[in-house]
């Protein structure tokens, strides 16, 4: 959701703005900040004219870091994916927003709600 709302309009923007609003707090761990650095140096190769690192940055400034070391959690069909249900539970949180379908499909999981962009706006913006 978070690069999506950078390269893309729609509610992934409209959360990444209530972010920038203080409406809620981005939580992550190392292992999804170097996946996100991963997948903008991806998209910005197609989209030259983003210039992706000042979002980085506020995202690494702002956002609230979670140290995930013991949690080893394997309950995603795609096992990239449990870096976000780690950093879920490590940090207590309740909501995951992501587009990611195996993700979409755990919620629930430790009272994880996992709610698609577009759900995420209409149920809390």
């Amino acid at each position: 959701m978070f690069i999506s709302g950078i390269f893309f309009s729609g509610p992934p923007s409209q959360i990444l703005k209530a972010w920038g609003n203080q409406s809620f707090q981005i939580v992550l761990s190392q292992q999804i900040l170097h996946e996100y650095q991963r997948v903008a140096e991806d998209l910005s190769s197609k989209f030259p004219m983003i210039d992706i690192l000042p979002i980085i940055e506020l995202v690494t400034i702002h956002g609230q870091f979670i140290n995930t070391q013991g949690f080893d959690i394997s309950v995603c069909e795609d096992p990239d994916d449990d870096k976000f249900i780690e950093c879920a539970v490590a940090g207590k949180c309740k909501t995951i927003i992501s587009g990611d379908k195996h993700l979409l499909k755990l919620t629930g999981y430790q009272g994880i709600t996992v709610l698609n962009p577009r759900n995420f706006v209409d149920k809390y913006l």
